[in-house]
Formats: C-alpha cells, structure tokens, sequence
C-alpha cells in the first residue's frame, strides 16, 4: 500500500477533525475553513518525463527490465518530495517543480551500483527514496533532473545470529515488517518513531533517526553495528565488530549522511530479545521546570524507564500527547505538565524499575495519574501526522521542528524557541500555539521536540519559513543543535553549515567529491552544492 500522495498514511486512518476541534481553532487562533477545493491526484496534468529513451533504457537493463523503471503520472508525483507541511501545501496547490523524472526499483546491492553509472552516463541525480517520510526536504535536490531510487524491493531480513544478538536487515525493509520478521524469531529492534508505520531501516540509518522508546533502546544510530554503502565509486563496507580503534568510525560518517555519500543498501544491527511486559503510565507536574528536573534526575541517576517524556503546559493542556482527547484539558484548572512513562523487559525487572522510578517520581514531586493515561498514548502515539493532515483540511497550519541541548541550556533554548515561532507569526498576522515536549533523554541533556499551530494565512509556506529560519537562528544562538532526530535535509543545511564549522564543512566536502565526483547523489541535501 502506498501513502496518501498528498498527506500521511494509510488513507482509511484519515478523518477530519470533530466539531469540538474546529470551533477551538476558530476561537483561540482564527482559523478560518478552506475555501478552495482540493487537488485530486488524476486532475494533475504531469510533463513527459526529460529523461531521453537511452537513459531509460539503461536504466532498465541496470535493474532487469523495464517494469522496474516508472514514469507514468502518479509514480513519479508518489515520489515528489516529502511529507512536511510545505512539502505537502505545494502539492495540494499543484506545484510539483521538484518532480523527478522516473522512479527506479532496484533489488540488490549490484542493481543499485549499476543504476548509479547508468545515472553518472546520462547526467541525471539520484535520490534515494525509503518510505518518503523526510520532514527537513532530505527528498527535494536542489534543481536538476533527477531519478528517485526507491529501495521497496530490497526489504528483506537477510540474516539473523541469535547468539551475537544480531541482525542483516536491507534499507528498503519498513519498520513495521522488520519487527515482524525479527519477532518470528523472538527479538525486536525496540525502534518506535513517530514515522514507525511508513519509516523504512535504510531511512533511520541515513537521517539518524531516534524512537520513542529510546531511553531504553538508544537512537538508531547506537543500534547499527555495521553498513553497505553503494556509490558511484564503489563499494564501502563499514563495521565488522561491536566496538573497534581501527581508525575513525566509519559508520558515523554513513550514519546521517541523507544519501548524499551514498546508498545504503544493507544494516547489521544489533537486537534485543522481545519484551515480556509492555507498561506505560502518566504523571503529573505542576510546571516544565520541576517535570524536565525530575526526567533529568532519572536521566542521570536511574533507574531508566524505555519510555520517557514530559509535556510542557500548552500541550498538556491542548491534550496534544494523545491526539484522541484534543481540548480536553481545557476544562482542567491547573493541568500542569504530564510525563509519560514506560517500561519494557522482564515481568520482574519491568516491576522493579517502575517502583524505583516511581519513587523518584513522587520525590521531585509527580503526581501518579496511572496506567490509563499512559496506554492511551501508547495507542494514539503514531497518530498526530494523521491530526496535521486533518487541521490542514480545517484551515488551520501545523509543523514541527526539533533540536537538543546539554541540561543547563535547556530552559534557554525552551525559551528562544518558543519566543522566535512566536513573534514571527505574530508579525506575520497569524499568532501561534507554541506547545513542546521533551521527546528523549540523555545522562548529558535532553531533546525539545516543539508543534506549532496557526491559521494559515494567505501565504502559509511563507509565514512558516521565516518562522523556523529565526527558531533555527534561535537555536544555534541558545547552544543547540540544528536537528536532533529528523536530519538536515535542505530545511537546516545553512545552519548544519554553521555548526558544523568552515573546516568542517570542506571535511565532508572532500568525501562526497571521492565517493560522488560528479555530485549526482541528492545533490544540495546536507552540503551545500559546489
């Protein structure tokens, strides 16, 4: 099944939003319903493709045939971009200038070798296309033609070592087939993004993506072991053992690299056996400072639950973490903040961990709601991607953006953040709900995960890019990082440049020009093109 081309998802999960919903957007913000009827996909009236038969042709024989390379109209607009609020208004309002020219369909390592000399031979980029799920533009090259490399095929759980606790997984395999098979076999990669449902393994190496349950699992990028890496140059094969001193990383060069260097085309990543009990429960603070110490105490000191998270007050008051319940905290004097927690594990060591967390939890001042609170996110947590569509539909604009800092800059960069959305779209004509939740935790610091909600205006994309290019200024200034799990993409590139540094910068600069001479791979994602 494909997603909605111009939204998220499986579209039998798509629903407007109920009465309740948009009478509070037109009373806290001004939302006004959308007027103009919306684009059908078989209206849209695409150019012939750019790319001449002889590239097509060695396309084709690069992949087995011609039935694995795509041209027609709604393949190569299912492949336009990605699923950001901008990305997803410019394809409602038809404008599809980043459109490529065909969507290939390799099946193995030597496949995707061979389409990209095909592609080198006939001057057209390649980008690599998992589950479409990129929220920073990591899909949207800076203008050339190019082919999208959908990875669909290659989704196969090519090995599994039950003793090292390890696992051979191809990019192309989405998340929820890989828990799957893996759980065939008794184990799990414990991986759970927002993205989970669509998200594909090569996606979560190549933009360094984090799950929720990462307290107990770790980030994606702590999970991979090892990478095949396919460029026009070659072959890199990276990682042969769990830990190494031969040399620098190279993984960590792979890892977060958006397909810029290169494609991935296979992961060993470390597994963990299925839990037995799954335990999810909400607490309550009576502000962010005293729930974001409390989470900092755990952090650092433990016991660790797998899940860990804190609502600041607008969102635990819009009801945002379970997007079953929006408003609902409305009718609550003095909703405070909620926490989520969770545990996963044995029977006796979730039992444990839950109590020793809990005591901690009560002494820096939590309240217990109980077990119902917390399962109600568990069941809503893949849902809000769902809920932006919805509110786009209601005329109302809806983005994220999200970043980390150590503990001491974290109320700092709370506060930037929040002031930058603010004030921008205020000045904009379209004042702002500004709601943020620490998403992941570190013995060292924290993630902010911010949501943001508006009217739309008369130039929606607009407004928000000048919006989040003073949060991301914001960000920097406050001592954070650009991005913390959704990658750089085109959206952060400037900024990545800054952080990274000038010396930094011409570092990766002369990787990619040794792995990708003639610059064909997603060319202006990540770096800045020459």
């Amino acid at each position: 099944m494909d997603m909605l081309w111009n939204g998220w998802g499986d579209p039998a999960k798509a629903a407007p939003l109920p009465d309740t919903v948009t009478g509070l957007l037109r009373d806290l913000l001004g939302v006004k319903p959308r007027t103009t009827p919306a684009l059908a996909l078989q209206d849209i009236d695409l150019p012939d493709t750019t790319a001449g038969p002889a590239a097509l042709e060695a396309l084709a024989e690069a992949v087995g045939g011609a039935d694995h390379v795509r041209t027609d109209t709604e393949s190569r607009i299912r492949h336009t971009r990605g699923k950001s609020t901008p990305d997803l208004l410019r394809l409602r309002a038809g404008d599809l200038s980043e459109v490529p020219q065909a969507v290939v369909l390799p099946a193995s390592h030597d496949e995707v070798l061979a389409v990209l000399r095909a592609c080198a031979g006939h001057g057209l980029a390649v980008v690599p296309f998992g589950g479409g799920t990129s929220v920073v533009g990591g899909l949207a090259p800076e203008r050339r033609a190019f082919v999208a490399l959908d990875l669909r095929r290659m989704n196969g759980l090519l090995d599994l070592d039950p003793v090292s606790r390890t696992a051979v997984l191809q990019p192309g395999l989405r998340a929820p087939e890989a828990e799957a098979l893996l759980a065939e076999q008794g184990f799990t990669l414990g991986h759970f993004p927002q993205s989970f449902e669509w998200a594909t393994i090569g996606g979560f190496a190549a933009a360094r993506s984090s799950g929720q349950a990462s307290a107990g699992y770790g980030r994606f990028d702590e999970m991979v072991l090892g990478l095949t890496l396919a460029t026009p140059e070659g072959t890199v094969e990276a990682g042969r053992a769990p830990r190494s001193a031969a040399g620098p990383d190279l993984r960590q060069l792979i890892l977060g690299s958006e397909g810029a260097f290169g494609v991935i085309t296979s992961v060993l990543a470390r597994i963990r056996p299925l839990p037995e009990v799954r335990l999810y429960e909400g607490w309550r603070f009576a502000s962010f400072e005293e729930g974001a110490a409390a989470l900092r105490r755990l952090a650092q000191d433990g016991p660790r639950p797998t899940v860990l998270r804190l609502s600041d007050e607008t969102e635990t008051l819009i009801g945002l973490a379970q997007p079953d319940a929006i408003g609902a905290g409305l009718a609550q004097s003095g909703a405070g903040c909620t926490a989520i927690t969770g545990y996963e594990g044995t029977a006796e060591d979730t039992a444990q961990r839950r109590d020793q967390a809990a005591a901690v939890l009560r002494a820096a001042g939590g309240t217990l709601l109980g077990a119902e609170q917390g399962e109600r996110w568990a069941h809503g947590r893949y849902s809000a991607p769902y809920l932006r569509d919805a509110l786009l539909d209601a005329g109302a604009f809806a983005e994220t953006l999200e970043t980390a800092a150590f503990w001491s800059r974290v109320p700092d960069l709370y506060a930037a953040v929040r002031t930058a959305l603010t004030d921008t779209l205020t000045q904009a004509g379209t004042p702002p709900l500004v709601m943020c939740h620490i998403s992941h935790v570190y013995e060292n610091g924290a993630s902010l995960y911010f949501t943001v909600v508006s009217a739309q205006g008369e130039e929606p994309v607009a407004h928000w890019t000048h919006a989040k290019h003073a949060a991301n200024d914001a960000v920097l200034a406050a001592g954070g990082t650009i991005t913390h799990h959704h990658g750089v993409g085109t959206d952060h590139r400037d900024w990545y440049v800054r952080e990274a540094g000038e010396l930094g910068i011409e570092a990766l600069r002369a990787v990619k020009r040794r792995l990708d001479p003639e610059g064909l791979l997603n060319p202006g994602v990540l770096l800045p093109t020459d």
